[in-house]
């Protein structure tokens, strides 16, 4: 679209590229459990991810991920998005309101929630699972996926990497949650999770997650359920984010940059 620049040197009028934006509806096994803004693109990832970070697949593996449940994806303009399990999944209980970047976290009782739900990482042992030196240098090394923003200036970015710094995959997004979910969603179809773990008998080394924004609680939600090991944001966390990285031995660091950062957790 056309727009008008204005530098010290005057106004003139110029092209300019914008993100597109727009709702996303999310079944699961045909009951609606989210609607979500987002930017289009690697929507059955994003719809997976969301399933797995929030608990509602409890375990049972995804089946499949296409648009719309009752007619085409043409009519839903692409704007809808069932998850299956074959009616394995528990009953979803339906989010009412869109989902943002806050997604109803309101403190200490949703995190004791939480707790119950996932178990705490193993402890680190002697030093940090993922060197500290592989963490600051994550930011620069995520940059070269990171189109959209480079043409827009517009969106967040969320990166899986390795213990030795090897970017796995970059998602972008208008939210840094939904970025978050796509990167997981991701390896979830992909049969990669828990970043962490026992799969399928063979030891999965330490995977750490990148955020382009400040480390909310949601976003230590999400890496805690994924099973990384380090949360890297370029900004701050919150207070109850710190709370929970320590309660799940997640490495949490924030203000990341490549001469210095601060590690909050564990």
């Amino acid at each position: 679209m056309l727009v008008t620049r204005v530098t010290p040197g005057g106004a003139s009028r110029r092209p300019d590229e914008l993100v597109v934006e727009e709702p996303m509806t999310v079944q699961l096994d045909g009951e609606v459990v989210s609607t979500t803004m987002r930017t289009p693109g690697n929507d059955f990832e994003l719809a997976a991810g969301w399933c797995f970070t929030e608990g509602l697949l409890a375990g049972v593996p995804v089946t499949g991920v296409r648009y719309c449940a009752s007619g085409s994806a043409m009519a839903s303009e692409f704007n809808v998005v069932t998850v299956e399990t074959g009616g394995k999944a528990p009953i979803p209980m339906p989010r009412l309101v869109a989902t943002s970047s806050s997604c109803g976290w309101c403190g200490s009782e949703q995190l004791d929630e939480l707790a119950a739900r996932l178990e705490p990482l193993p402890p680190a042992g002697d030093g940090p699972p993922i060197p500290l030196d592989v963490l600051g240098a994550i930011p620069d090394r995520v940059l070269d996926g990171q189109g959209l923003f480079a043409t827009t200036g517009a969106v967040h970015a969320a990166a899986a990497f390795t213990a030795d710094g090897t970017v796995l995959l970059t998602r972008e997004d208008v939210g840094r949650h939904n970025a978050v979910d796509k990167v997981i969603g991701r390896l979830l179809l992909d049969g990669q999770l828990p970043a962490l773990g026992d799969r399928g008998g063979a030891a999965v080394e330490a995977r750490g997650l990148f955020v382009s924004g400040r480390a909310s609680v949601e976003m230590v939600q999400k890496a805690w359920a994924g099973g990384f090991r380090a949360l890297v944001a370029v900004s701050a966390p919150t207070s109850l984010a710190v709370q929970a990285a320590r309660r799940a031995n997640l490495t949490l660091a924030g203000f990341v940059r490549p001469d210095g950062f601060n590690v909050y957790a564990p």
